[in-house]
Parts: C-alpha cells; structure tokens; sequence
C-alpha cells in the first residue's frame, strides 16, 4: 500500500516497469504532489515510501493551489509530463525533481492526455472546447480542433490520418438536456486538415473515455450514463480515401 497525502489523480508506469510516478491533489497544508516510486524487478520487498517527492507550486498570478489531472512518462524515462487543470503542461526531471519546461496548452482544465503508438504525437482534450495535437520531441503545436462542448477525450487513430474526439454537456446539467441538444457523440476529424467529418450518436450522456482498437476496425466509448459502447467500423469508413480539401 502506498499512502498518499491527498487524493490521488493519476498514475504511471515506466519504461522497464520498476518505477512508477503518481500524482496527487492538495489536501489540508499539504500541495499537490508527484510522487516516485521504485519497485524492483523480482523483488516482493520493498519500500513503500517514495524515492523523490516533487512539490507542486501554486498558480503564479491568482496565487491559488493548482490541480494536476493527468502524469506520463516520456519515452526513455527522460521526463515526466504532467497536464494541469488551469491549461498548463509542465516537465520534470524524474531524477532531481526539477522543472524542465511548462506552457499554457489550454485556457482551462486538461481533462485527457493521449499519445500515439510510436509517442511522437500526443494529443490533448479540454473544457476550453478543443482537443490539440503537439509534437511529442520539440513540444511544437500542430493542430486544433474545435467543437462546441468540453472534450474529456481525445484519440489518434494508429490506421488513419484521424482524430476521435469525445465530450458534451457538463454532467451536471444532464438531467435536463436532451441527447440532441447535449451533443454527446463521438466527433471525427481529419488528423492534418482538421476538419470533422463524421460523428457516431449512441451515448444519452457526456463521453467520458474512448480508446481504438490496435487494429483500427472497433473502438470503445465510455459515457456517464454508465454504458460502454463498443463500435466496429463498417467498410465504407475502413475504405475510405482522405479527399485533399480545396
């Protein structure tokens, strides 16, 4: 068991799988935290109190506590990303606990962080409204695209130049909106043009989890109104060309 000092948001495993890194939120005088974790390989003892404790710092202008929402190892374990719930991204070394970089991907909460298979692409969803594609090497923004309700998730297609985006309505105001008017569907949009082309309606509440299958022929939904909806793509979609817009 791995006590932590407030609730924990998030966790990660790292490359070799004998360490892994946790986020958690503030709690009573304690901040927001990362936390580090070895546990080595064919070991059953071992100890249960972090190896680095990383600090996280308030936010610079409203001088309030800021919580992470989601914690990723890059590749090579060179540094973990951790996305935050005021839009920032930030850097830190796994080692010394430093801060290597930060900057404002979004202008409000970053509910989801999704890389693609070769993590050189990681894409991110946010209650701004939009889901963004960076450059997992330089950081570089690539892309943005758009839609009129939160996104909680965000997926790229390993088969297809696609985006698979998913969101709706706040939960809270559920009970009295209609599917139609809440927009609960998954949304498709164009990996390079960015524009959407397709949406998948199904769920009666916001989409709170997609995931693609490896081999690019289903992909799963999960919603608030509890279901799980697994969809297999027909061969219209699996045959179809990517137009170069006008």
């Amino acid at each position: 068991t791995f006590v932590h000092r407030g609730p924990v948001r998030g966790a990660a495993w790292a490359e070799g799988a004998q360490t892994f890194a946790t986020i958690s939120d503030p709690f009573v005088n304690h901040p927001a935290c990362i936390s580090v974790y070895d546990v080595p390989e064919g070991s059953r003892e071992f100890d249960d109190s972090p190896q680095l404790v990383i600090d996280l710092p308030k936010d610079a202008v409203t001088n309030k506590s800021v919580n992470p929402t989601n914690i990723v190892w890059m590749p090579l374990n060179e540094a973990l990303m951790v996305t935050f719930d005021n839009g920032m991204i930030k850097l830190y070394d796994p080692v010394s606990g430093d801060e290597m970089e930060e900057w404002a991907a979004h202008e409000k909460k970053i509910n989801r962080i999704y890389f693609n298979k070769e993590k050189t692409l990681f894409i991110t969803s946010s209650a701004d409204f939009s889901a963004k594609l960076f450059d997992a090497v330089d950081f570089k923004h690539l892309k943005t695209y758009k839609t009129d309700r939160p996104v909680n998730d965000a997926v790229i297609s390993e088969t297809k130049d696609h985006i698979l985006l998913g969101g709706g309505q706040e939960a809270m105001s559920v009970t009295t909106t209609s599917g139609k008017v809440g927009k609960f569907e998954t949304r498709f949009f164009h990996l390079v043009y960015e524009e959407e082309f397709g949406i998948v309606k199904g769920h009666f509440g916001p989409i709170n989890a997609l995931a693609i299958a490896p081999n690019g022929l289903s992909y799963a939904s999960g919603a608030e109104d509890g279901y799980v909806r697994l969809h297999f793509f027909d061969k219209s979609y699996l045959d179809m060309k990517d137009p170069v817009p006008e």
